[in-house]
């Protein structure tokens, strides 16, 4: 049997933050004691907070290490593992990689084609091995506007640890890009695109839109079904999005583009989830609602680092010190995230859970990590 002790802390609970000890035995929370107390060979925290790993369901960054510069493709091995040490150099120490199913084949946009079953192949594998030293489920980001999708659903099943599925409608003029003036000059900056091969690819995109957004999400739909994953939506922006998402069985709203589809999503039990990057910066750097508007109305349960993996730790900090609660800003990234994605092992201080924890100095306004335990083995 392994023991640690952690004492002298401020440890981080589902509704408060209060002095005592977590007792850690073989990887599982085995007592929680309350006081300053430091009994010998507990690891005296000084007062540090001790918080329970933070868990991350939507993330670009594994895409990041894969394509670290426009055209250039990294050995998939080495890029899994940085991404991987770099989540729980950030206390991070459950994510859910973000894979893209459904590609376009008749397009002039360059881009990565078809990847997701052999990259998740080697998450795996990976996995299986013991490489990785967070634990790591699969976000199949569907992608409707495509070409590939259904066969490329076909390629996964129960066994493949997905924990996710998104509906990803890109068509031009809808949701994200609802404003074809700012996706112009979007396509613009990333693509090259002249003013014709931009009118074009609208028009290819919003025909394909229309052929294929029925079908294309019943088989999304089922795929989460038949994977047992938590279905999720993306960019809901109106009312009626919503009532759609919430009767395909939708139980996370990935960064609704507006408050009143935010209201719409509570009305309906689903759980909306924002950038941290948005309440770190103030704003949405794309022009939608802002997370701190969300949260002042109560209509924040999640926060995701996006594309930027240190701020889910901050934006936890900042939530918490905006709502002048520390426990429910860092709930947001623990146990709302666990349970929108049916994780029931993990995301609290609790006798019986996983110890997966942090330990972080908060000396101002800036989280200064100190720790990071997966499964009571320290990983950063």
């Amino acid at each position: 049997m392994t023991e640690l002790v952690l004492a002298n802390a401020r440890l981080v609970l589902p509704s408060e933050v209060c002095h005592g000890t977590v007792v850690i035995r073989d990887g599982v929370i085995a007592a929680i004691d309350a006081g300053t107390g430091v009994a010998r060979g507990a690891v005296d925290c000084e007062g540090d907070l001790i918080a329970p790993g933070l868990i991350e369901l939507h993330t670009d960054n594994l895409e990041r290490h894969l394509a670290p510069r426009p055209g250039v493709d990294w050995p998939h091995a080495a890029a899994v593992i940085a991404h991987d040490r770099e989540l729980a150099g950030t206390g991070i120490t459950t994510v859910f990689d973000a894979l893209r199913v459904g590609s376009l084949l008749d397009t002039t946009i360059k881009g990565r084609g078809q990847y997701a079953r052999a990259l998740a192949s080697e998450i795996l594998e990976m996995r299986a091995l013991g490489a990785l030293k967070i634990s790591h489920f699969l976000h199949l980001r569907a992608e409707i506007c495509s070409q590939t999708l259904l066969d490329e659903l076909d390629e996964f099943g129960p066994d493949d640890r997905i924990g996710i599925v998104s509906l990803m409608d890109h068509t031009p003029g809808q949701r994200q890009f609802a404003d074809l003036a700012q996706l112009r000059v979007y396509m613009r900056g990333k693509h090259g695109m002249s003013d014709e091969d931009f009118d074009a690819h609208v028009a290819r995109q919003q025909a394909l839109g229309a052929q294929v957004r029925s079908p294309h999400e019943a088989a999304v739909v089922a795929a989460a079904q038949r994977f047992g994953a938590t279905l999720a939506s993306h960019d809901d922006t109106t009312d009626q999005q919503v009532a759609i998402s919430a009767r395909h069985g939708v139980r996370l709203a990935e960064f609704p583009t507006t408050l009143a589809a935010a209201h719409a999503c509570h009305a309906h039990g689903i759980a909306v989830m924002m950038g941290a990057p948005n309440l770190i910066r103030g704003g949405s750097h794309s022009g939608n609602v802002a997370a701190a508007d969300l949260a002042a109305c109560g209509r924040l349960d999640i926060l995701s680092s996006d594309y930027v993996p240190a701020a889910l730790l901050q934006g936890a900090v900042q939530l918490g010190q905006r709502l002048g609660n520390m426990a429910l800003g860092f709930g947001a990234v623990t146990h709302a995230p666990a349970r929108a994605a049916g994780l029931t092992d993990r995301g609290q201080i609790r006798e019986g859970l996983r110890a997966d924890l942090i330990r972080v100095a908060l000396p101002g306004s800036v989280p200064m990590l100190q720790a990071v335990w997966v499964q009571g083995q320290r990983v950063g």
